[in-house]
């Protein structure tokens, strides 16, 4: 139940990567915003504030939203994951470290977003065309490298997942 005090502050409930955070934000504050200024997880990126380049993309409750255009009172309560969740121990999971295997990345700026709505894909789609692989990415825009390396990379990270599965069954 979100509480607004007297200067218009609502307070703020959500389960960050795991962990339940609550912080006080103002009615209007994006939820990219809070994750980054409130609550210190700064592995989310704002890029574009329009929804357009993806760099901000987050999960809510397993879904891939663009965390610029939520606002912080609308995830109240509910489950956010960030980037920041990814790795174990400082082990990379098996996207990032296709990621890593196939040079897709070059700042890295809009990495994150990335990583994030393939996270989500490859849970709802775990075999992939390499055409519904291009599909996904067209919702992001990467200034720095072209995108060969992050489709190849999507492509082996789902190859490899797949095969974990089959190995643990």
């Amino acid at each position: 139940m979100r509480r607004v005090n007297r200067d218009q502050r609502a307070t703020v409930s959500v389960e960050l990567n795991g962990r339940r955070l609550s912080a006080e934000a103002e009615p209007r504050m994006s939820l990219s915003d809070f994750i980054r200024h409130a609550l210190g997880a700064t592995g989310t990126h704002v890029g574009c504030e329009h929804g357009v380049c993806g760099a901000c993309t987050v999960l809510i409750d397993g879904v891939a939203v663009r965390s610029c255009l939520t606002l912080a009172v609308q995830a109240d309560g509910r489950e956010v994951t960030t980037v920041e969740s990814l790795a174990d121990g400082g082990v990379l999971n098996p996207l990032q470290q296709s990621f890593r295997n196939n040079h897709a990345l070059q700042c890295g700026f809009c990495t994150p977003g990335i990583l994030m709505s393939f996270t989500d894909f490859l849970r709802r789609n775990p075999r992939p065309s390499e055409a519904e692989v291009v599909e996904v990415l067209s919702g992001h825009i990467c200034r720095c490298t072209g995108y060969a390396g992050i489709i190849a990379a999507v492509l082996e990270a789902a190859a490899t997942m797949n095969s974990n599965e089959r190995e643990t069954s």
